[in-house]
């Protein structure tokens, strides 16, 4: 039994905060409270799980031939400096209050209600939306691997992109459903799945790393940093923001372009913000959460950097396949077999990174639940695994249906635009958090603060602005659907409305 006393609401109406005490007592609540079971070496192999995905075997040939040629290595390291900026602030939170939720969870202890359902339902947005196009992604690699045995799946069951007229994408369907179940039975399963398919996908990265440097060809780093190129002008809603506010028209190449380019591999560093969902199952946040976060973050930025510099090795960029550059790189230096081998470690990894989004998205949604923002009845953990299993089931069904009828296509840049926005909350949380509350103990303290959290809000905000306007008025319409559910009925049921009244 704890002996924290319930300290209440702090502040009134929208803006009201949930201090981190009470946030910490509720995970303390025999039916809706998390079982902790995960070490930090679970949290840094979901963070690996869920970062290396589509990003390192697609995004390296396309941003390499179209952006920043042998310099994408570069680019991946400004990406990575942006996510480390941010990740030094939530590891600070993350480790300060151990409570699921994440980017939620912690803007409710500092800025408040409203904040903390904004940045909960652009959560769901981003893990929703990621889960279903990853599987849709890995759907198309098992056909790919299936075609290559003499199997091919009937068009009708192929999805939209491959059928004419109707489509339904059943492997994608039936993958969303199987890891469901999975998280259903519990989270030490997820993570004991998660180490064994994330082994081998690092053993694949590994292999192409090692196995490519041998076909490095030098005189294909010449230039490095290829001369700039001005980007075809954007048109109306298809134009970056940054372009419709300032008209600073993005370049191609050159030095510039690495920054472009940082704003395309970014996508490629989403989720390690995920691991901070998983706080309230860990045995000992205070240590271990700060661990996975940076670990995680750390070995898959290394990865992505040796993996660019090999593969513009192999091949010069001007020729680099844009949808399969890794594989298509081994063929042509005559090497077909690890094209094979990169495929089948693209398949079995995309499937960590379906798991991990859809475990980021429950935790959310059962956080804003017990908090009575959604109704109460998905809050309640089953008696036997100890896992949120109604939101598990009810949003997995859900993102079963919409993977299966879904297309890849302009809509995964939400996602980008969803990370984005969350990492700008939690790091101007960071500098409130420390104003409004300086005598908490944190286990974790972000360096030099205000320093660092200024220079992720600036940094998360140039990349948000690189994205086109389109996606902008996409993400503005999904938020102000947020804004009248939370005044229809998330504000009258909030607990911490009831408990200041």
């Amino acid at each position: 039994m704890s002996t924290q006393q319930d300290p209440g609401p702090a502040g009134d109406g929208v803006f009201r905060t949930k201090t981190v005490e009470q946030s910490i007592l509720d995970t303390e609540e025999p039916e809706h409270g998390l079982k902790k079971t995960l070490s930090a070496l679970d949290l840094t192999v979901f963070g690996v799980g869920v970062i290396i995905g589509t990003g390192i075997f697609v995004l390296t040939g396309k941003v390499a031939k179209e952006t920043a040629g042998p310099a994408t290595a570069l680019a991946f390291v400004a990406a990575g400096i942006v996510c480390a900026l941010a990740a030094l602030c939530y590891a600070e939170f993350a480790s300060t209050v151990p409570v699921a939720g994440s980017a939620y969870t912690f803007s409710y202890a500092s800025l408040g209600e409203l904040v903390a359902w904004t940045i909960g339902w652009d959560l769901v947005l981003e893990f929703a939306l990621g889960t279903a196009v990853v599987a849709v992604g890995w759907s198309g690699y098992v056909r790919s691997l299936m075609d290559n045995i003499g199997w091919q799946m009937p068009e009708v069951l192929s999805g939209t992109d491959v059928a004419d007229g109707f489509g339904f994408d059943i492997l994608a369907f039936v993958l969303v459903l199987l890891l469901t179940v999975v998280l259903v039975i519990g989270m030490k399963l997820s993570a004991r799945i998660t180490a064994i398919v994330v082994a081998i996908k690092v053993t694949v990265v590994l292999i192409v790393i090692i196995a490519g440097s041998f076909f490095i060809d030098t005189k294909n780093y010449t230039p490095f940093i290829p001369d700039a190129v001005k980007q075809p002008a954007g048109a109306g809603m298809d134009a970056p923001m940054v372009q419709l506010l300032f008209g600073y028209e993005p370049t191609n190449f050159g030095v510039m372009g690495i920054f472009t380019a940082a704003s395309v591999v970014f996508f490629a560093f989403i989720g390690f913000d995920v691991v901070a969902t998983a706080a309230e199952e860990t045995k000992l946040p205070q240590r271990d959460m700060p661990r996975g976060i940076l670990g995680s973050l750390v070995i898959c930025t290394v990865l992505y950097v040796a993996v660019s510099i090999v593969v513009t090795g192999m091949q010069h960029y001007s020729e680099l396949s844009v949808s399969a550059p890794l594989a298509d790189a081994f063929k042509a230096t005559g090497h077909p077999f690890y094209a094979g081998v990169i495929s089948f470690g693209a398949a079995i990894g995309l499937t960590t990174v379906c798991l991990i989004l859809l475990l980021g998205q429950t935790r959310v949604f059962f956080a804003m639940s017990r908090d009575g923002l959604l109704p109460r009845f998905f809050s309640v953990t089953h008696p036997r695994f100890g896992t949120p299993y109604r939101p598990t089931i009810l949003l997995g069904v859900i993102i079963a249906i919409v993977a299966g009828f879904t297309s890849i296509d302009e809509l995964a840049t939400l996602v980008n635009i969803g990370t984005l926005f969350a990492f700008v909350v939690v790091a101007l949380g960071v500098i409130v958090l420390r104003r409004t509350r300086p005598e908490l103990h944190r286990s974790f303290r972000t360096p030099w603060v205000p320093l660092v959290p200024i220079l992720s809000v600036a940094s998360s905000v140039w990349l948000m602005l690189n994205l086109p306007a389109e996606t902008w008025l996409r993400f503005a319409i999904w938020m102000l659907l947020g804004f009248v559910i939370y005044f229809a009925y998330g504000r009258s049921h909030s607990r911490m409305s009831r408990k200041s009244r």
